[in-house]
């Protein structure tokens, strides 16, 4: 389900080339989740490993996260015996 959600996510991030050559790409409704690096591919793969531990950390604290693609991660309330 993270892989899925990730890659879905993925295909709605924005990328540009930078003055300097580098490429910058970060998607809409993810604070913080960016990259840059010296080419397309390599920016997309790190933007993959940031929105990956954005979510993790997300998850952790049990934020609601955005719904992607119809695809949406979400918490189970624990009945307290």
């Amino acid at each position: 389900m993270l892989r899925a959600y990730i890659q879905a996510a993925l295909k709605h991030a924005e990328y540009r080339k930078l003055q300097d050559g580098t490429w910058f790409a970060e998607i809409a409704g993810y604070a913080g989740v960016w990259a840059n690096a010296g080419t397309v591919e390599e920016c997309r793969q790190d933007l993959a490993e940031v929105l990956e531990e954005w979510l993790l950390l997300k998850i952790r604290d049990r934020d609601t996260l955005p719904i992607v693609d119809g695809i949406e991660i979400a918490f189970r309330q624990e009945a307290l015996v």
